[in-house]
């Protein structure tokens, strides 16, 4: 894997996992403030859900990695088209 696509596949990762994380943990807060969302968290936990995402999809991208580089299963190969 070069490094463009490397990079791809983390952020892909990345954002895939941070959407998934994003609901965990969330409460709604009992009194509602003029103005907000009756839906809007009372505290997101933003940045500790941004670190999560980083680092499992840190450990996604390594299994990818090696998956890749060990050549167990050829994604080129798989795809019978037309050209």
């Amino acid at each position: 894997m070069d490094i463009a696509s490397g990079i791809v596949v983390y952020v892909l990762l990345w954002w895939l996992v941070f959407f998934m994380a994003l609901p965990i943990g969330v409460r709604v807060p009992d009194v509602q403030d003029a103005g907000h969302a009756s839906s809007a968290p009372a505290n997101p936990l933003i940045v500790k859900k941004l670190i999560a995402a980083t680092l499992i999809a840190a450990v996604l991208w390594c299994v990818a990695w090696g998956l890749i580089e060990a050549d167990l299963y050829s994604f080129r190969e798989s795809v019978k088209g037309p050209f």
